[in-house]
C-alpha cells in the first residue's frame, strides 16, 4: 500500500507539473505580446506568410529597412544556392611546381574547422597529415619551397565595417582564398608551479605573447587577447586561476596554413629546404596536382545558418563573386554582394529597401526588410532546394543557435530558422511547421534589450499557434 500510494502522489505530482507547463506554454495572441511594456522602445517589422501561397497572415512594418544581424546569412546562402548550385564542392589542391609544394586555395571556410572534423570523425591536424602522407606516397622527403595561392579571393581580408575592437574575436576572422581551423587559435593558459605558461591549440609559433596574464588565489579565471602594432603579436592580460582557454582570431591566414604546414611536415621528416611564399600559380602548366581536399556547398550552408560562423557566410559571398569572375580570380565583397542584390531583386525587391555590405551581418550598414526576407524564404520553398536549406536552419529545441528555445513539446523541432545578434539588433526568421500547414516568417528589431529575445520567441509561439 505505501509503494501504491507513493506512486499515486507521484502520478498527481507529474500531471500537475505538466498541466501548469502546457499553461505556461500557452501562446498570447501577438498584438498583446506587442503590448509588452518592457519593449515598447523596441522597433520591430514582422511577416508571416502562409508558405504555400504566400498569403499574408501577419503583417506590421514590412518594407520597414532594418539592421538584419546575422539574418543576412539567409541572403548569403540563398545566393549561394542561386549561382553555385546544391552541387557545388569547394576544392583546396595540394602540388608540386619545380620542387616545392603548393597549395591552391579555393576559399574552403572549412578547411580543418573543428566543428565539422568532429561530426565526421576526423582527428584534429588531419590536413595537414593527409598533406605529409600524401608526399610521402611519392616517395617526396625533400621539398623546396612552401607555396600558397590564396587568389580565389582578393587580399581584403578584413571588412571596413566591422568593429576595430572585435577583429580578434572569432565571428570577425579574416577572410582568405586560404583558411584553416576557422582562421583561429587557441590559446591556453596554465599555472605551473607558480607560473603563468601559455601555449597554442593546434601547436604553433606562429604567434607571439606578451604576457601580462596574473595569477590569483579566488575567483574565476577571466582573460583576453590584444592586438599589437605587429601582426600576429598578440598580449594576453587577465586572471588566471588554475587553467584556462579561448580562441583569437589571426592575421594573414594563408601565412599561417603555410607555416604550420612547414612545421607538421619538418616534424614528419619531411625537409622543407626553402621558404614560405604566396604566389600566384594555379595555372602554371608544370603544376602537378597530388590531393585534393573537398567540402560540399551543403556542409557550408549548415555551418553559416545552423550555427551562425560568419567565415563561411562571407566566404560564400566572396565565392560567387569569384565564380563569376572571368579567371576564377580575385572574389572580392563589392561584387559578390552586387550579385546577390541582383537575386534579391529577381524575387521583386525594392532596391531602395536593401542595402547589403557583408555577408555574415556583422556590419551595422546592412539593411532588410521582413518582406525581402520572406520573398527568399518562399522562393527556396517552391525550389529545387528547399529541402538542403531547411536542413541547414537552427530547429528548436533541438540543435544550433535555437537549441535553449522553442523546447515545449508542441514546438520542439517544429520551429527551424535563424537568429540574428549584433548590439541593439534581434532577428528571427524561417519556418514554422505547424499541423495546418507551414508558415514562412521573419521579424526584425531594432532598439530592444535583453528581453528581446524572448519576446521574439513568444511571437514566433503566437505564429506557430495561429494566434493573429
Amino acid at each position: 500500500m505505501i509503494v501504491s500510494h507513493t506512486y499515486f502522489k507521484l502520478s498527481i505530482g507529474l500531471w500537475l507539473c505538466c498541466w501548469c507547463a502546457c499553461l505556461a506554454a500557452v501562446s498570447k495572441p501577438i498584438d498583446e505580446v506587442l503590448r509588452d511594456s518592457a519593449q515598447k522602445k523596441t522597433k520591430y517589422s514582422i511577416l508571416a506568410v502562409n508558405a504555400a501561397d504566400g498569403k499574408h497572415l501577419f503583417v506590421r512594418n514590412p518594407d520597414t529597412p532594418f539592421m538584419p544581424a546575422s539574418n543576412m546569412k539567409l541572403v548569403s546562402t540563398a545566393a549561394a544556392l542561386h549561382y553555385l548550385g546544391a552541387d557545388y564542392v569547394f576544392k583546396t589542391e595540394v602540388g608540386l611546381l619545380n620542387g616545392s609544394l603548393v597549395i591552391v586555395g579555393g576559399g574552403d571556410p572549412l578547411l580543418g574547422d573543428p566543428t565539422l572534423d568532429a561530426r565526421y570523425n576526423r582527428k584534429a591536424g588531419w590536413v595537414m597529415d593527409t598533406i605529409a602522407e600524401t608526399l610521402k606516397k611519392n616517395h617526396i622527403t625533400s621539398i623546396r619551397d612552401i607555396i600558397v595561392d590564396a587568389s580565389f579571393f582578393d587580399n581584403n581580408r578584413v571588412h571596413p565595417a566591422w568593429p576595430a575592437d572585435q577583429l580578434n574575436q572569432w565571428y570577425a576572422c579574416e577572410v582568405s582564398g586560404i583558411n584553416y581551423n576557422n582562421n583561429c587559435i587557441r590559446i591556453t593558459a596554465e599555472n605551473q608551479n607558480g607560473k603563468v605558461v601559455l601555449g597554442t591549440e593546434p601547436s604553433t609559433s606562429f604567434l607571439t605573447f606578451i604576457n601580462q596574464v596574473r595569477l590569483v588565489g579566488s575567483g574565476s579565471s577571466a582573460l583576453g587577447a590584444y592586438r599589437n602594432t605587429k601582426p600576429n603579436v598578440l598580449i594576453i592580460k587577465g586572471n588566471l586561476r588554475g587553467a584556462a582557454s579561448f580562441d583569437v582570431a589571426i592575421e594573414k591566414p594563408a601565412a599561417f596554413f603555410a607555416w604550420h604546414l612547414k612545421e607538421r611536415l619538418v616534424a614528419q621528416g619531411i625537409e622543407v629546404q626553402g621558404g614560405l611564399l604566396g604566389q600566384y600559380v594555379k595555372q602554371d602548366p608544370g603544376l602537378q596536382i597530388l590531393h585534393t581536399f573537398e567540402t560540399p556547398l551543403t556542409d557550408v550552408l549548415y555551418r553559416s545558418n545552423k550555427d551562425s560562423l560568419g567565415l563561411a557566410a562571407e566566404s560564400l559571398i566572396k565565392t560567387i563573386s569569384a565564380e563569376q569572375t572571368e579567371g576564377r580570380i580575385n572574389g572580392e565583397w563589392p561584387h559578390g554582394l552586387t550579385l546577390a542584390g541582383n537575386y534579391l531583386c529577381s524575387l521583386g525587391a525594392d532596391p531602395n529597401h536593401f542595402v547589403l555590405d557583408d555577408g555574415s551581418g556583422l556590419s551595422r550598414n546592412n539593411r532588410l526588410t521582413t518582406r525581402i526576407l520572406v520573398s527568399v524564404l518562399r522562393d527556396l520553398y517552391a525550389g529545387p532546394h528547399w529541402a538542403i536549406f531547411e536542413s541547414s536552419l537552427s530547429v528548436g529545441g533541438e540543435d544550433g543557435t535555437t537549441s535553449k528555445y522553442f523546447q515545449e513539446p508542441q514546438y520542439r523541432g517544429r520551429i527551424l530558422g535563424k537568429t540574428g545578434y549584433i548590439s541593439g539588433v534581434r532577428a528571427f526568421s524561417g519556418i514554422c511547421k505547424t499541423p495546418s500547414g507551414d508558415i514562412l516568417f521573419s521579424i526584425l528589431t531594432e532598439d530592444g534589450n535583453g528581453l528581446t529575445r524572448n519576446w521574439i520567441n513568444e511571437i514566433t509561439k503566437s505564429i506557430f499557434d495561429r494566434k493573429f
